[in-house]
């Protein structure tokens, strides 16, 4: 499905509120227990999405000047952050979240329309226009919520949002050399990766479908990371 840049918008607010709510739903004692994520705290979780919004903010102050303004210094300084910020207090990681969501939000708001359209550049190297940034942040506060293990399942999105990112990831995974052959269907949906003929049949609700293509749900055959 087509999306705009309002959608993105609002499903960053939506995105934010989820994340939350997940990270509020976990007691304070459990936040350095592991998350849904091999090797990751829930405390690294939080941390790694703070730095996210930081991040954006570095790529949306590059579209609205027109200076480059990587979104980190270098990969080693973003993992130095993660691991700084997931040794924090509790409450001041979610401070810290809470803070660097609105810093983000408010950045948004101040982008021109001509600001909209300038090119910005990800750390995976990927050229965008500064609209796509708030689609990044939506998929990150909204994916990461349910890795937080704290309640928020996909269920829980937008189903216009799950569908595209349903869209999205099978873009991606569409794109990628030997990718096992899949058809995806749900209600009024559905989406195929590679060769209908050499094809698994994978059907579930959107969600579902969502869950399982980025590495969270068990509902067909295992797939490779997509990210």
């Amino acid at each position: 499905m087509a999306r705009s840049l309002a959608d993105s918008l609002a499903w960053v607010a939506v995105g934010t509120d989820l994340f939350s709510e997940a990270m509020g739903a976990v007691d304070e004692a459990y936040m350095n227990e592991s998350s849904t994520l091999p090797g990751w705290t829930r405390a690294h979780v939080v941390a790694h999405v703070t730095g996210n919004a930081r991040g954006l903010i570095n790529l949306v102050t590059w579209a609205r000047t027109g200076v480059e303004t990587p979104m980190y210094s270098s990969a080693e300084q973003r993992i130095a952050d993660i691991e700084a910020g997931a040794a924090l207090p509790a409450p001041e990681q979610r401070d810290q979240f809470k803070q660097s969501s609105a810093d983000l939000a408010l950045a948004f708001e101040g982008l021109s329309d001509a600001g909209w359209t300038a090119e910005v550049r990800t750390i995976q190297g990927r050229t965008l226009p500064a609209s796509e940034i708030p689609w990044l942040r939506a998929r990150e506060v909204m994916i990461h919520a349910v890795d937080l293990d704290g309640g928020v399942g996909f269920d829980r999105m937008p189903e216009d949002f799950v569908v595209a990112l349903t869209d999205d990831i099978v873009q991606r995974r569409s794109s990628m050399d030997g990718h096992p052959a899949v058809v995806l269907e749900a209600p009024e949906h559905r989406w195929v990766i590679g060769s209908e003929d050499d094809a698994v049949v994978v059907a579930g609700t959107p969600s579902q479908i969502a869950a399982y293509l980025s590495g969270r749900g068990p509902l067909g055959p295992e797939l490779p990371a997509w990210l």
